[in-house]
């Protein structure tokens, strides 16, 4: 897992007449508020450290149903700003353990740093994988990838070595090491996925590959890439330095 600089807004300020309240601008966000990751990270301080009601706004930019961990990190970054907020003084090592009672993806986004996760995405190795310099691209179609059938069709491919390990390898390698076994199910199932990975190789993608189960393609280039076209999908890219 490697942090991106495609961000949501997080704001949290104190509550008035004493009472949580939840809002949402930017990319719709599907379900009642109790069940928003940044009201359960709240609701999960409160009964544990007893803290008072927030005003939260969220202004959603990273597209859900992506396989880009965009509603883990509002429920991470939800944590680590009450934590600071009521001078609870809790160590990234307590927060991993809260944030994983959220979800699997959400121990990553305290310490958010590359790492390698493992046995439901609770396990962390840090990874010491620097990407300054290339040029990210994320293409997001508007198709929704069922989880559940992404994981249904999932045949996991043995491989001696560590994904740890491949990725030390130089960037130009990841393509005969380094692959994301949800991509034959998915792609059977949503070829227009498929055809924007091989778009983006083409116009010289050094690596490309789905995000998680996605519907999102990344690519890694050397040099810029210019502006992509794809139509009906969200488009970001951006200069990797260091890390957001």
């Amino acid at each position: 897992m490697f942090p991106v600089p495609w961000c949501d807004a997080l704001e949290i300020a104190p509550a008035k007449d004493n009472k949580i309240t939840l809002t949402v601008t930017g990319n719709s966000v599907d379900g009642p508020v109790e069940k928003n990751l940044c009201y359960r990270a709240w609701m999960l301080l409160a009964e544990t450290y007893h803290i008072p009601p927030v005003q939260i706004h969220l202004h959603k930019v990273i597209p859900s149903g992506a396989g880009l961990g965009g509603g883990s990190s509002d429920a991470s970054f939800t944590l680590k700003m009450l934590n600071s907020m009521f001078k609870l003084n809790l160590d990234n090592e307590i927060l991993r353990k809260l944030a994983v009672q959220l979800g699997m993806d959400c121990p990553f986004f305290v310490e958010n740093v590359p790492a390698l996760s493992t046995g439901r995405g609770e396990f962390l190795q840090p990874v010491p994988l620097s990407l300054d310099g290339m040029h990210l691209a994320i293409v997001k179609p508007e198709v929704h990838v069922s989880t559940a059938a992404a994981f249904t069709g999932i045949r996991p491919v043995y491989r001696e070595n560590s994904i740890a390990e491949f990725a030390m390898l130089p960037v130009k390698d990841w393509k005969n090491s380094l692959r994301n076994d949800f991509e034959t199910t998915v792609f059977d199932l949503y070829p227009e996925i498929e055809e924007i990975k091989n778009r983006l190789c083409r116009k010289g993608a050094i690596y490309s590959a789905m995000s998680g189960s996605g519907s999102a393609v990344f690519a890694l280039f050397s040099r810029d890439p210019g502006n992509l076209d794809f139509t009906n999908c969200k488009i970001f890219q951006s200069l990797l330095g260091s890390h957001p």
